[in-house]
């Protein structure tokens, strides 16, 4: 059967056309909880927008669910520690809408600066009053940006081409990333008191709830204009009407309230407000992109891949094109390791060689770790769960990157008993090396390993044990450090071997060890 997503609202139609090619497709009312809860029984992903929320309960109830997508930015209708806890992925769209909510910016300031929406709505009413709204012109004013983030970065270059001096209070924003943006770097206090228009764009967190309120609108310079589409809450909505009312704003731009749905409030009754129903992510543009990029998540994650939006992911974010396709490799060599160890490691470390030792390598952590836990515990093991499961087992994990020739990834695995295995392969999924030996094998397949004393006759009884069971040998691979030695052989088979067919051929040449992984089954 094809993994189920439920769409719960409305869906770009070239997102559906993506996800169908590979899935079965459904739709549930997700504002109906009875409805939604049934329909999760045997989802394997769901698909939200805003008026779906997605709760522990509504979790609870999605025993097959791997993945919740948001086809937007905002997550505040999404639990997300709960999925977490249940190493459901949970995905959003963080650049969907990043430009027609600069541009809904741009209109709200415009509209504010030159009062169309009153002069409109009195047009329409009847009334021709020209000199009731002389508005003031943008260029040569001073603009400050509350906040340097992706639509705060837009929002200024958009506003650039006006001819406006820009200042900008981020303190996670170095300067001099702020002056290759034409941007000067202030403080929130001088920003209020220099700028004519002050547009923000901040995530509403606890420490922005309130950011510009009655205390920062006393600083304000006479007559400024306030632009807010970013999130409800930031700017205190009491305190800016007071401050609209006895003129020391002159105008206000909002697209954004601290509750929503909103039909009555003080600012509403006031011509110099300009006020938006939440529409900075509603376009055409905004809407596709969204759609798009959570189907492509929600195909990637059902294929057992890393998802660059995850939010609840350790190593979420972009991973750059050196890295990408280590991924597959260490959680290959994760699986070896667990394999030819015969036990959990209690300290791993993912040794990085080669080009993409220049860039953050830390995803490359969880690919190690999926693959280390997917042989031993029965539930499914994600890049969210993953650093759970181990953290659970007391298994730590780190990184070191080393920038020489030769791309290779090298896993170190230390075991309870004090030894130390080691396993290495490189880009092409190609085995390397298993404890200092060499080897040369693809890293696919059936694997089978078996430490033993080199000596005459071992090979033939391997072949002989293997082949009566009706298992073909793809490959083989002997590896010593010296004659008459520890060696380690590792073939490379075309069917399953049942642990009594793996104890026999260790039986059969005295083996010290033996292992066998199935990387068929990724």
């Amino acid at each position: 059967m094809s993994p189920v997503v439920l769409v719960t609202e409305e869906l770009a139609a070239a997102a559906l056309d993506v996800l169908a090619e590979d899935f079965e497709v459904r739709h549930v009312d997700g504002t109906d909880r009875a409805a939604l809860t049934d329909a999760l029984a045997d989802a394997d992903a769901v698909i939200i927008r805003s008026a779906t929320r997605i709760d522990a309960p509504i979790l609870a109830a999605g025993q097959r669910l791997r993945v919740v997508a948001r086809a937007g930015v905002g997550l505040d209708n999404v639990d997300v520690p709960a999925a977490t806890a249940r190493g459901v992925l949970v995905v959003n769209a963080p650049t969907s809408n990043i430009v027609s909510a600069a541009e809904q910016a741009v209109a709200l300031l415009l509209a504010v600066a030159r009062h169309t929406a009153a002069a409109s709505a009195a047009l329409k009413a009847g009334a021709w009053r020209r000199s009731a709204y002389t508005g003031v012109e943008v260029q040569g004013k001073t603009v400050g940006v509350v906040g340097l983030g992706r639509i705060g970065v837009l929002f200024a270059q958009r506003m650039a081409a006006f001819g406006v001096r820009l200042v900008a209070y981020d303190p996670y924003v170095q300067p001099a990333r702020a002056a290759q943006l034409g941007v000067r770097l202030v403080t929130l206090e001088e920003l209020l008191r220099e700028s004519d228009f002050v547009s923000v764009h901040l995530p509403r967190t606890p420490e922005t709830v309130g950011l510009i309120g009655e205390k920062e609108l006393a600083l304000v310079k006479p007559g400024v204009r306030i632009v807010n589409a970013a999130r409800g809450g930031l700017v205190d909505e009491r305190a800016l009407a007071e401050a609209l009312t006895d003129g020391r704003v002159a105008g206000a731009g909002l697209d954004v309230f601290e509750t929503e749905p909103l039909t009555a409030s003080p600012l509403f009754t006031l011509d110099n407000v300009v006020a938006t129903p939440h529409l900075g992510a509603s376009t055409v543009e905004a809407q596709d992109k969204a759609g798009l990029a959570v189907a492509r998540s929600v195909r990637l994650a059902l294929r057992g891949e890393f998802v660059p939006d995850a939010v609840n992911v350790r190593a979420g974010g972009p991973v750059d094109e050196d890295v990408r396709p280590l991924l597959p490799l260490a959680e290959r060599l994760g699986r070896v390791l667990t394999a030819v160890a015969g036990h959990l490691p209690e300290r791993v470390t993912v040794e990085v060689r080669g080009a993409a030792a220049g860039h953050d390598v830390t995803v490359l952590e969880l690919a190690v770790l999926k693959g280390l836990f997917a042989p031993v515990v029965s539930e499914p093991v994600t890049y969210v769960n993953a650093p759970h499961l181990a953290a659970e087992r007391g298994v730590t994990v780190e990184t070191a990157a080393v920038e020489e020739p030769g791309d290779l990834i090298r896993v170190r695995g230390g075991l309870p008993d004090g030894r130390t295995v080691s396993v290495a392969g490189r880009a092409v999924a190609t085995l390397v090396e298993v404890d200092d030996f060499d080897l040369d094998l693809p890293l696919g397949g059936v694997l089978l390993f078996f430490r033993y004393t080199d000596r005459p006759g071992v090979v033939g009884r391997i072949g002989t044990t293997l082949g009566r069971a009706g298992v073909n040998i793809a490959a083989m691979r002997v590896s010593r450090r010296a004659a008459g030695g520890e060696a380690l052989m590792t073939l490379t088979v075309d069917s399953s071997v049942e642990p009594d067919l793996l104890g026999r051929v260790a039986a059969e040449i005295g083996a010290s060890r033996a292992a066998v992984v199935d990387l068929r089954a990724e």
